[in-house]
Parts: structure tokens; C-alpha cells; sequence
């Protein structure tokens, strides 16, 4: 059975700092990353999604986490077609355009190659510490099934290479009852990771929790089961804490992946107070208990 690892979207979130889980003394950036990297040997940067990162900030992750931590990074917003704020671009690579949100055709083409050069470069401090989990291509709800985009796909896992990516579509049309085999075995053919997902149903971005080994590497994410999903409150939209019920459906799903796959990712993004560490820490025992009665 390969390796599962468990960790969490974030460790800097302004609602996890008030929660009161980092103790008194821990202060500084520092002081809470190694508190966190104490309790779990996981984390997803999420806040690289809403700015690209800076290499001297991933040697500073990597300088102060343990040997073994991994950091799973979340592509920016732009590399994967999502709305982007100018003002998220690097300094000297931002438009002069009159607009809220920009995308990639909205810049020249060596100022988007830029991002990209730049954006995978940052890693490097990461890649050389041996800390460099994967990184995370979340497309957009409106990212549907077609063969351009299975193409755009394979062009992301292109331009990454040779570092490790990961796919999660936030449409159905992908697990649609005539599609889903296709998708996995298109994954499958091109050795990427599919992400799959706990979220809540019954809405145009919702995928089901499908629990499906697509290459070496599995990834988990559990975004909540909000009622207020479609809130434009991003802490409103995540606030979720998982019962011990809830949580406990996942433990045969991940079991099946570890059996199957070199690890496992599993990552809460339930990122509200505490949320997502108290339910990172719980699906663990909950594992560890699974493993001791088998």
C-alpha cells in the first residue's frame, strides 16, 4: 500500500490565526510553519493561485519545514484561465488596461510566457529541497469536456515538465455516465493525476466524489459541503466543519487509492477557523484506526 499523506489548503489563513490552534508563542511566519509542519508532513499553497510565488519565498518554505515535508502548489489563476486581478501580476509584467480581471488574451504573448517562465522558476528552492509535492491545475467551472481542452490539458502538463501536475475539473461534463471512462483513461494514457474531490452537489461546478487512480500519484481534496457554496464569501463558502460520519465514508475510498497508487495527497480545504486542521487530524485517526483492525 503506498504512502498517504494528509495536510491542508492553507497554514496562514487570517480565520485559522484567530482560531487559537497555533499556540501563544507562535508569532512569526516561521514559528507557525514549523508548528504546522510538527502536526502534518502536507500543505497546499493556495494563496499561490491569487499571486504568483517569489523564489526567495519557497526557499524560505523549504529552509523551514523538516525533511520529508511536501507542498503541494496551486497554479495561478491565470496559467489555468481563471479571472486575474492585474494587480496579482508581477510588477513589470502588468497590462496598462482598463479592466477588473484580465486573461491570457488579454496580454502579449511573451508577457504570458513570462508568467509561466516565472511562475515554474519560483519553484526551483522547492524542486532542489526534494519539498515539491505537485502542482495543482484547478480549472474553471466553465472548463468543459471537449478535445481543445483535453488539449490545453496536455499542453499545462507540457510546459511543467518534469515536474509533477495534477488535473481537477470543476465541470460535470467531465463524469458525465458516457464520459467519465474517458476522462480517466485519457488521464491515465498521459500519467496525470485526476483530483478528486468532496464537495458540495447539486450545482453546475459540482463533480462527484469519485475516488479514481489515474497515475502513480492520487490526490484528495475536501472543499466542504457548505449550503452557502454559491456565496461570493470565500470564508462563508468553505466555512464547513466534517462530521465524524461524513469523514468516515472516505476512509474505504482512501484506502482503495493507496492501494493503488505510490501515494496519496489528501488535503482539507475546508479552510475556515480551524475547520480544516481539526478534520486533517480526525481523517487521520480515522485511517490509522482503519489500518490497526485490518
Amino acid at each position: 500500500m503506498g504512502n498517504v499523506r494528509i495536510g491542508t489548503a492553507s497554514w496562514t489563513d487570517k480565520t485559522l490565526l484567530a482560531s487559537g490552534w497555533y499556540p501563544a508563542e507562535a508569532t512569526t511566519p516561521a514559528a507557525r510553519l514549523g508548528h504546522y509542519a510538527s502536526r502534518f508532513d502536507l500543505v497546499e499553497v493556495d494563496a499561490t493561485y491569487y499571486h504568483p510565488p517569489s523564489e526567495r519565498t519557497a526557499g524560505l518554505w523549504a529552509e523551514r519545514t523538516p525533511d520529508g515535508f511536501l507542498f503541494d502548489i496551486k497554479a495561478f489563476s491565470l496559467l489555468t484561465g481563471h479571472p486575474t486581478r492585474p494587480e496579482a501580476l508581477y510588477a513589470d509584467l502588468r497590462p496598462r488596461i482598463d479592466k477588473r480581471y484580465v486573461y491570457p488574451d488579454d496580454l502579449p504573448r511573451r508577457t504570458y510566457e513570462q508568467v509561466w517562465e516565472r511562475f515554474l522558476s519560483a519553484l526551483d528552492p522547492l524542486v532542489a529541497a526534494g519539498k515539491l509535492g505537485v502542482v495543482l491545475f484547478q480549472f474553471p467551472p466553465w472548463f468543459t469536456r471537449s478535445a481543445a481542452r483535453r488539449q490545453t490539458v496536455l499542453e499545462v502538463a507540457a510546459r511543467c515538465r518534469p515536474l509533477p501536475v495534477a488535473i481537477e475539473f470543476r465541470h460535470s461534463s467531465w463524469f458525465a455516465a458516457d464520459a467519465a471512462r474517458g476522462t480517466f483513461d485519457f488521464l491515465r494514457t498521459h500519467e496525470l493525476p485526476l483530483v478528486c474531490v468532496d464537495m458540495p452537489q447539486g450545482h453546475p461546478s459540482s463533480v462527484p466524489p469519485l475516488a479514481e487512480v489515474t497515475a502513480d500519484l492520487a490526490v484528495v481534496r475536501f472543499h466542504g459541503r457548505s449550503d452557502r457554496w454559491t456565496s461570493r464569501d470565500i470564508e462563508e463558502k468553505y466555512r464547513y466543519r466534517y462530521r465524524e460520519e461524513e469523514l468516515r465514508e472516505w476512509v474505504p475510498r482512501l484506502r482503495t487509492l493507496a492501494g493503488q497508487a505510490r501515494e496519496t495527497h489528501v488535503l482539507m480545504n475546508n479552510c475556515a477557523g480551524d475547520n480544516a486542521q481539526r478534520n486533517a487530524a480526525q481523517l487521520a485517526d480515522l485511517l490509522a484506526g482503519s489500518a490497526a483492525t485490518c
